[in-house]
């Protein structure tokens, strides 16, 4: 597919300017017959280059296309559009501009940089599950990534109907450490709707979106939580063990008693290259009362003399399980960020 080609500064000065005045409701460049007034709408739903637009008043979704000169449109933004005005499924109405967002979750992708996932949510759903095999590390990957956009973040341990009682318990000591650093932590199962009412309470009158790899049953807690959602549910692979996608676009689902979730396509991997490692060590939120103590200003936390990070590791103040995932992300972001990142 061809990439849009690059604007110049006095291009993006001028595009920025028609975005303002379509905010301002002082102009629509468009004129056709087929297309209503410029009116307040919200993205539910992203299909490649079009994108279904509800109608902030009447309800109504419409299908539309997306404005060129529109950067990038998710679920959950809040736009500006023209509805069709015809009965003909062919006719679509078409986003005029993105309102500014109160908060982004973004990915990287290594052919068009930082992506935005979803937008102007509340909260992130952190999921993993006992199959695949429960990760911390990966889980601590998406919580430096919540942290990076300063979205809070709920984990959830789903699949919890394969564990006996003995497992499980010793699955939630392993998982305090979270619970006592400040992040909740829900174990559910869709099997036997443990922990879904608990859940449901926490989604309750906020906008969330559930990210996690593959085969960690997003889908199946969707289904859940909003029976007629009929989200299609994959299966784990017998010869990688990973998840196999099933979610393939994103959506809003909205609760009957309020609140809406983003349910966003599943990434096997969240890749935290255009993090830079001093927003991956705040990414830790435990280290963050000793950053800035450290003997020196360049300290890396190994092996560095005085470091306090690596001190209340040995003192049992900071769990060594997060302080080797730290390490993890921090070199293979090395390996991994691709030559033109600047960070």
């Amino acid at each position: 597919m061809a990439k849009k080609p690059k604007l110049s500064v006095k291009q993006r000065r001028q595009v920025q300017n028609n975005r303002q005045k379509r905010l301002n409701k002082h102009e629509t460049d468009i004129s056709d017959t087929n297309l209503g007034e410029q009116t307040n709408g919200r993205v539910i739903g992203r299909f490649g280059k079009h994108a279904n637009v509800e109608n902030m008043e009447t309800r109504e979704v419409h299908k539309c296309h997306i404005r060129r000169t529109v950067e990038s449109v998710v679920c959950g933004d809040h736009v500006l559009f023209r509805p069709s005005l015809t009965e003909d499924d062919r006719d679509r109405g078409i986003i005029e501009a993105v309102e500014d967002r109160k908060s982004t979750l973004t990915r990287p992708d290594y052919y068009d940089g930082v992506k935005p996932v979803a937008a102007n949510i509340d909260q992130i759903l952190v999921v993993s599950s006992i199959v695949p095999a429960l990760s911390t590390h990966i889980i601590d990957r998406y919580l430096v990534a919540c942290e990076a956009v300063s979205i809070p973040a709920i984990i959830i341990i789903n699949k919890i109907e394969l564990l006996d009682e003995l497992q499980l318990n010793e699955l939630k000591q392993n998982m305090q450490l979270y619970v006592d650093i400040g992040y909740p932590v829900i174990y559910t199962s869709c099997q036997t709707t443990q922990g879904v009412q608990t859940l449901a309470a926490e989604l309750s009158d906020k906008v969330s979106v559930f990210v996690g790899q593959s085969g960690v049953g997003k889908s199946s807690l969707v289904n859940q939580l909003l029976p007629n959602a009929e989200e299609q549910v994959g299966d784990v692979s017998v010869s990688s063990g990973l998840g196999q996608h099933t979610t393939t676009a994103s959506k809003l689902l909205k609760f009957k008693d309020g609140g809406d979730l983003i349910d966003s396509p599943g990434v096997r991997e969240f890749g935290l290259w255009h993090i830079p490692n001093e927003e991956i060590t705040k990414g830790f939120v435990e280290f963050n009362e000793f950053l800035g103590g450290c003997k020196f200003t360049d300290c890396k936390h190994k092996k560095d003399p005085g470091c306090l990070i690596r001190q209340a590791v040995d003192e049992g103040r900071i769990a060594r399980s997060r302080y080797d995932s730290y390490h993890k992300i921090i070199e293979s972001n090395q390996e991994n960020r691709p030559s033109f990142s600047k960070t």
